[in-house]
């Protein structure tokens, strides 16, 4: 199937580096499930959509090809992968194992008054992401947000091995629950969550955070 458009992707330049952000975003979109597996997308289509040359574009879908998240189809453009049920478990086995304990142990040290401050810019990002149907940013900021708390932990390594596991999910409830009303309610537990752990409540921040990531699996499974 071809279809090498994509509705809704914002212009991207001169806030950040350019090929960054146009990653940033073609990867929001494959997770959230706005990039759909068998739809053939071309660089110089998006590229236009973007407002910018096709250059970064294409150096950004093939750094997406080198994560797992597409892959190329010669002479035509690039075409989304597509993880299987079991893949999507597994993801989710192993951030729990990550994730979990991380946050409890984040939880119990304590986080400074500026890093509450920008964990909670990012949760009400999240939040107005989910109620302007903003996937792409919703997928995004979620990103973030998660990213930013487990870097207190101090290990690089493991960031990054979650970066990757959630990069190679894919989120195709996600616009059913928008379109119900039901996706701010799930983008809400980021600000509850920063509450227990400002609160320093470890126990109530490991049960919400297995909580978010068995709820999340139950959306990545909503096709």
């Amino acid at each position: 199937m071809t279809e090498d458009s994509l509705k809704g992707l914002p212009p991207v330049g001169g806030r950040r580096n350019l090929r960054d952000e146009v990653i940033e975003t073609l990867r929001g979109a494959v997770i959230s499930g706005e990039m759909r597996p068998g739809v053939v997308y071309s660089a110089p289509t998006l590229a236009g959509q973007f407002g910018v040359s096709a250059t970064p574009v294409r150096e950004a879908m093939l750094d997406l090809v080198k994560e797992g998240l597409m892959e190329t189809v010669r002479n035509k453009g690039f075409r989304v992968t597509e993880p299987t049920d079991q893949e999507l478990d597994n993801f989710t086995e192993l951030r729990a194992l990550i994730e979990v304990p991380t946050v409890r142990r984040i939880a119990e040290a304590g986080v400074g008054a500026n890093t509450v401050k920008r964990l909670r810019e990012l949760a009400a990002g999240i939040e107005r992401a989910a109620a302007e149907h903003d996937l792409i940013g919703h997928v995004t900021v979620d990103m973030e947000f998660h990213l930013t708390l487990l870097d207190l932990s101090g290990n690089a390594h493991l960031v990054e091995a979650v970066r990757t596991l959630r990069a190679r999910s894919r989120i195709y409830g996600l616009k059913d629950l928008a379109e119900r009303g039901q996706l701010i309610p799930s983008a809400r537990e980021h600000s509850e969550l920063v509450d227990l752990i400002e609160a320093q409540d470890a126990d109530g921040a490991e049960d919400l955070m297995r909580h978010h990531i068995g709820h999340v699996r139950g959306i990545w499974a909503a096709e």
